[in-house]
């Protein structure tokens, strides 16, 4: 039996047991574990490969999503680096243990939201850096929780 190019790259008979995958034409299960390859197949294949819209993928609510770039170096132990870019989304509730942005004496803060005793405390994730508590001398309004990072790896 004669194969093609096509079926030279995807060779059904090998590939791992697992779920089926509904409409992709390539693969016809995917494997046990998620996986990801570190390598890329080379341009000249015959293989169809969707391209992901990292809209749909990392945004719940377009309407209200912002890109936010991190200074600073108060969240880097919650793994929050100086320069690293920030999405942040105005329509969830941020709940005790989100990290959030928030507006203090009209700078807005990237911080780790703690509710104490009813009072809302934002926490730094470095020790260099001091945790705001909300008080009537020192104001907050949450202004959204922050729900990816994105980092680069080049300077």
């Amino acid at each position: 039996m004669r194969r093609t190019a096509h079926e030279a790259v995807i060779d059904r008979e090998t590939l791992p047991d697992g779920a089926p995958v509904g409409a992709d034409p390539i693969r016809e299960r995917a494997p046990r574990k998620s996986m990801a390859s570190a390598g890329f197949g080379s341009p000249g294949e015959d293989v169809t490969v969707r391209r992901i819209d990292l809209n749909e993928a990392l945004i719940r609510h377009p309407q209200s999503t912002f890109v936010m770039r991190a200074a600073g170096g108060a969240m880097i132990d919650a793994g929050i680096s100086n320069g690293d870019v920030l999405l942040v989304d105005r329509a969830l509730k941020a709940e005790h243990g989100h990290v959030v942005v928030a507006a203090v004496d009209g700078e807005l803060i990237c911080r780790r939201l703690h509710i104490r005793e009813g009072r809302p405390t934002l926490e730094a994730a470095s020790p260099e850096h001091r945790d705001i508590v909300a008080s009537e001398v020192t104001p907050l309004e949450i202004w959204g929780v922050v729900t990816t990072v994105i980092k680069s790896l080049l300077d």
